[in-house]
């Protein structure tokens, strides 16, 4: 385990690669650590410097008590990068993760290089959605919310499987601060102006079967960006990654080439 001291929290990370090899950077969704990326990333080429990371009140790093600001979880990622010494890397972000992918390249062009915004939006939900399961996180805990959550992250079949209890179980345990206070920072962004300002070469990722970020959801925002590129995963709901590893990973070596990141 290793840890990062920025400001007043720790942040939980790893590096996994190549030391010296191009950055690579994961930042996850709501409700999940940085294992969500443990399927997929032996699919991934070598020659990469693999880095991924708990956001603030999930997985190991610290959870200060909500609600949290957007703002707070862009520079957690900035100081992160920094402290590594990250330049130019090529930015992977699903779902908060991929708003958090947003704020970054609008703030520090010189960290990232180019996205990958899979599974996201320039603005997910309504703030009376998010108070709607804050509300009920508070009344009944992140348990209120988790079977809900599982029709809206997975497939049909994958959810016919008990792979996808380790994913229930996984969210119903993270901090319930942390949880409440990424859904105010979700339910607080609305990146529609600065993302449609990028320039940088962007890769959009969509599950067919997402019912948290559909696939036209996904487009609108992508195509907010010039020259960005658009995948459907097909029989995929929100966490591609997780159903479909192979396939995810072969999409991000193909971007990767395609910019000469590798």
């Amino acid at each position: 385990m290793q840890f990062a001291e920025i400001g007043d929290i720790g942040i939980h990370y790893r590096v996994d690669g190549d030391p010296n090899g191009a950055p690579v950077v994961f930042a996850n969704s709501l409700g999940t650590d940085l294992r969500l990326w443990d399927a997929m990333l032996p699919h991934l080429p070598p020659g990469l410097r693999i880095i991924r990371y708990d956001k603030r009140g999930h997985g190991l790093s610290s959870c200060p008590s909500a609600p949290y600001s957007m703002g707070s979880l862009i520079r957690d990622a900035e100081a992160l990068l920094d402290f590594l010494e990250v330049r130019d890397c090529v930015f992977v972000g699903l779902s908060i993760g991929g708003l958090i992918a947003q704020g970054l390249a609008v703030k520090r062009m010189d960290q990232v290089r180019a996205l990958v915004l899979s599974n996201t939006a320039a603005k997910i939900g309504t703030p009376s959605i998010w108070q709607d399961r804050m509300n009920a996180v508070r009344e009944g805990g992140i348990e209120a919310l988790a079977d809900a959550t599982m029709e809206r992250w997975f497939s049909k079949p994958f959810r016919a499987s008990p792979d996808h209890l380790l994913w229930r179980n996984m969210m119903v345990r993270q901090p319930v601060d942390g949880y409440l206070g990424c859904c105010a920072a979700i339910s607080g962004t609305d990146f529609y102006t600065p993302t449609s300002g990028l320039r940088l070469p962007t890769l959009g990722i969509a599950g067919s079967e997402d019912g948290s970020t559909p696939p036209d959801l996904v487009r609108e925002t992508i195509d907010l960006i010039p020259g960005s590129r658009f995948e459907l995963m097909r029989r995929a709901g929100h966490l591609p990654c997780v159903e479909q590893p192979f396939e995810y990973a072969a999409l991000l070596q193909r971007f990767m080439a395609d910019i000469g990141h590798i």
